[in-house]
């Protein structure tokens, strides 16, 4: 396989900046890149809550007081450089103008509401981005785009730059991770960022549903498209719901489309040496695994009692993870002899009635209402089983991680759910969890019940967790299949 120089852009990286899952991957796959001996850079906004200190960014001489202009209006770009934590992938953070020196990344905290001039702020960004790579002298094989903060890069590279020989032969690929965030804005920003208006009419390239939607364009423009897990992929083209209307389009890249699952990072994400544990274990020596069970217990007030399985959740309480199913299956759940621990924070109302069972049970069930990583992680090793009864799950994450903990997952047949989890034969054995028949509370009580009788067989439990820790979703399995399409795409 050849060596490639990979220019990979983000909003959001590990540690630097994170809204949700997107900083994960960004964090993780570039150092799997480079583990293959790829060159490897990635660009990010300079916010301004980043500090500069704790990650060692330091000045370019060279890339200060660029000129960056859309639209005839000029910002000046100013470029400071560092590594990712732990490793030696170079990480660029890109300030302009006034665009990123705010509190939050795409909300404004003080408003709850997205910045009303966000295309303009990523746009510039990208445009930043594009002219670095100039200044630096370093022409990518692949400029690899995530979500619509970078959809920009392929339009201005086939539009603005089309003739600029320094970008002949370098080749984008979009990656879609969640398409409920689409970059949708009002028509008349098409000017602001230098888009194409006869592609904002009806029918154009830029036009849906009577947004400017940046998703859309970069689909047009981009080499390849990528998502996170197969079965979304598939979801996205068969499933107009799924899809937000995306199917035909991509259906039509044909080859040029596929779903590529999510990694983790095993380095963070491994019981025999996550850091936020009381209690290492291993599937060789489970005997930790319980001891984190009892710390848990003790942390969030609930009685140990023997032989009764734990119960986890970790998330936004929200409808599209399933959470309403949760509440209708509670009056039931709680008659069965099992603890049940919910971590996270979201919709008030469903969050207040989940509440209300705290009341009623409080040997049985407990709810912590926030976001605390160590509590996460002590859930994965703590709990025997870990439910996930989303509606709509592109990739996800928690179910991965509970199979290296040795705790069990009870899934929904969405997304990347359905292709990391494979539904138990209790007769074989075979399996790696139990799968939801359907969206309902009454199939998501259904597969919890089969996982608390399961639990009960002791010896076939302890083989099934010491099973689905040998499962492998690390980010060089997904590394290798990247690299495979960008071999592809620039012999194409």
């Amino acid at each position: 396989m050849s060596q490639f120089k990979i220019l990979y852009l983000a909003s959001e990286i590990a540690p630097f900046a994170m809204a949700g899952g997107l900083a994960d991957v960004t964090g993780a796959l570039p150092k799997a890149f480079k583990g293959f001996n790829h060159e490897i850079r990635l660009m990010i906004p300079k916010y301004k809550f980043i500090n500069e200190r704790k990650y060692i960014l330091r000045e370019v001489i060279r890339l200060r007081e660029i000129p960056v202009t859309l639209n005839g209006k000029t910002e000046i770009a100013n470029v400071k450089s560092a590594f990712l934590p732990d490793s030696k992938v170079q990480v660029y953070f890109i300030e302009v103008g006034d665009y990123f020196n705010r509190a939050g990344i795409y909300i404004d905290p003080k408003t709850q509401k997205p910045y009303p001039d966000n295309a303009e702020r990523f746009a510039y960004f990208s445009k930043a981005a594009i002219e670095t790579l100039k200044i630096l002298s370093w022409q990518p094989n692949i400029i690899h785009c995530n979500d619509w903060q970078t959809a920009f890069v392929p339009v201005y590279l086939k539009t603005l730059y089309q003739s600029d020989a320094f970008f002949k032969g370098v080749k984008t690929i979009y990656t879609i991770h969640n398409l409920t965030s689409q970059g949708a804005f009002d028509l008349d920003v098409a000017e602001k960022i230098d888009f194409d208006l006869s592609q904002t009419q009806e029918g154009g390239m830029f036009n849906k549903e009577g947004k400017l939607n940046l998703t859309k364009g970069a689909i047009y423009f981009s080499d390849f498209i990528t998502t996170v897990s197969e079965n979304y992929a598939n979801e996205i083209i068969s499933d107009d719901e799924q899809g937000f209307g995306f199917g035909p389009l991509l259906e039509e890249k044909g080859a040029k489309f596929e779903g590529i699952l999510n990694g983790v990072d095993y380095s963070v994400w491994s019981p025999d040496k996550d850091k936020y544990l009381p209690h290492h274990y291993s599937k060789e020596d489970l005997s930790g695994k319980l001891e984190n069970k009892k710390a848990l217990l003790e942390r969030i007030g609930l009685p140990y009692k023997e032989d009764i399985p734990l119960i986890g959740m970790v998330g936004k309480i929200t409808e599209q993870k399933g959470f309403d199913l949760v509440l209708k299956a509670m009056d039931p759940l709680m008659k069965l002899n099992v603890q049940l621990i919910i971590h996270g924070d979201g919709d008030r109302a469903l969050v207040e009635k989940l509440l209300e069972y705290t009341k009623q049970f409080p040997d049985k069930f407990n709810m912590h209402v926030t976001f605390d990583d160590k509590i996460a992680h002590l859930v994965e090793a703590g709990a025997d089983i870990f439910v996930m009864p989303s509606k709509y799950e592109p990739c996800g994450l928690n179910q991965i991680y509970s199979l290296r903990y040795g705790t069990v997952p009870v899934v929904s047949a969405v997304g990347g759910l359905f292709d990391t989890v494979e539904d138990l034969d209790e007769e074989s054995g075979e399996g790696t969890g139990f799968i939801m028949t359907d969206l309902t509370a009454e199939a998501l009580l259904k597969a919890m019940k089969r996982a608390i009788a399961y639990y009960k067989k002791k010896d076939k439990w302890r083989d099934l967790q010491i099973r689905i820790m040998d499962e492998d979703f690390s980010w060089e399995v997904s590394a290798k299949r990247y690299l495979d399409i960008y071999e592809r795409i620039i012999n194409d």
